[in-house]
């Protein structure tokens, strides 16, 4: 699938309108507060997550991580310095090309998580470590706050044994610094199935949905006041 395929086309934004709806139960969004920065630029929104789990780039390293829902994974990453890309998707199952509904209805073993494609000469694996265990909760079985499941599981998809043992002696540390216990798996990266293209993206281009306001926006406030310093300036 070409790049300029993964934007939305309007069918697929008001798709996404309508199911959000659905499920939060409709109601006008209040907008965000004026100079607050929490949206990706718009360079972001257009971002190049398409099949990038099938290219072999030496210029990018990739994780894989899942936190929860991947609306909020993916809004925290894509504005990290040295992050190129960050793709929503499925990981950790036993189904073929898993939607969706299939995967909520939690029996496919799947983890709602995020590719996250980034540059070595500008962030490492143990920073986006520290990231990912700052903006979710690593301590509660197969829940982040309201939403419960397997597929919000805390995990660590490692794609070779440096990333393994950096993650363990991670997870070791926050364990004997009174954080835990961390019940985050380790898990070997198998097959990444990206996600429905309404999921590409999702709180930069529905930053008012009624689950971006009350969650998402949250998790990039945490972001902001925790890595300042990783933020990306503009034109990065």
């Amino acid at each position: 699938m070409s790049v300029n395929k993964r934007r939305l086309s309007l069918f697929g934004l008001l798709g996404s309108v309508v199911f959000f709806m659905a499920v939060m139960g409709g109601g006008n969004a209040a907008a965000a507060n004026p100079g607050e920065e929490l949206v990706s630029e718009p360079n972001q929104v257009g971002s190049q997550n398409s099949d990038k789990s099938d290219d072999n780039s030496k210029e990018e390293a990739v994780a894989t991580l899942a936190g929860g829902c991947f609306w909020c994974t993916e809004a925290v990453y894509e504005r990290m310095r040295g992050v190129n890309d960050v793709v929503s998707g499925y990981i950790g199952g036993h189904v073929k090309n898993p939607t969706y509904q299939q995967v909520c209805g939690k029996k496919t073993g799947h983890a709602e998580a995020v590719e996250i494609y980034y540059d070595p000469s500008k962030t490492t694996y143990e920073e986006l470590l520290e990231v990912f265990f700052k903006t979710h909760d690593p301590t509660t079985l197969n829940r982040q706050g309201a939403d419960a499941g397997p597929q919000y599981r805390s995990a660590v998809f490692f794609h070779d044994d440096k990333q393994k043992v950096l993650a363990e002696k991670y997870i070791k540390k926050l364990n004997a610094d009174g954080d835990g216990p961390i019940v985050t798996t380790m898990e070997v990266a198998s097959k990444f199935y990206p996600a429905e293209e309404y999921h590409q993206d999702y709180f930069a281009r529905n930053p008012n949905a009624g689950y971006c306001r009350a969650v998402v926006r949250n998790k990039v406030r945490k972001f902001n006041r925790e890595f300042g310093d990783k933020i990306k300036k503009k034109g990065e």
